[in-house]
């Protein structure tokens, strides 16, 4: 598993809205020079955590984005899978319901399954809150 910019970005952009947004609106630009990241990058990660349904948008003047909860009710695992899709470290573990024709013999699919669900429990284990309360 590789975690793309995409990723990481957008765990930036979540963090960044927690501890700078507090209850308002934060518009992209705003976000851009403080994270250093390009607003053309950035609008398309934001309207996917928008889509995703962990950010409010607002348009006009005073718009932007903001978090629609509170910083310890998002989970790491939360927002990259909003922004990555899935975090299986092998494909046949994300394929769903829809198993490989050689996963009945397959000796190291468990082995795949398990440490897919290492890294799901790890990262839904980790809040916003706590990165930005062991950065203080």
């Amino acid at each position: 598993m590789i975690v793309s910019t995409k990723g990481r970005y957008a765990l930036r952009v979540v963090i960044d809205l927690a501890i700078n947004g507090k209850n308002n609106y934060t518009s992209i630009k705003e976000i851009s020079e403080r994270l250093q990241i390009s607003m053309k990058y950035l609008e398309s990660i934001v309207a996917n955590l928008n889509k995703e349904g962990l950010l409010d948008s607002l348009r006009g003047k005073k718009g932007g984005y903001k978090l629609n909860r509170p910083a310890s009710e998002y989970t790491v695992g939360m927002v990259l899978k909003a922004s990555e899709g899935s975090l299986a470290p092998v494909a046949c573990v994300n394929c769903g319901d829809v198993e490989c024709a050689s996963s009945q013999d397959c000796i190291t699919l468990p082995m795949w399954k398990e440490l897919d669900n290492v890294i799901d429990n790890y990262l839904e284990s980790v809040t916003i809150e706590d990165l930005i309360n062991k950065q203080k």
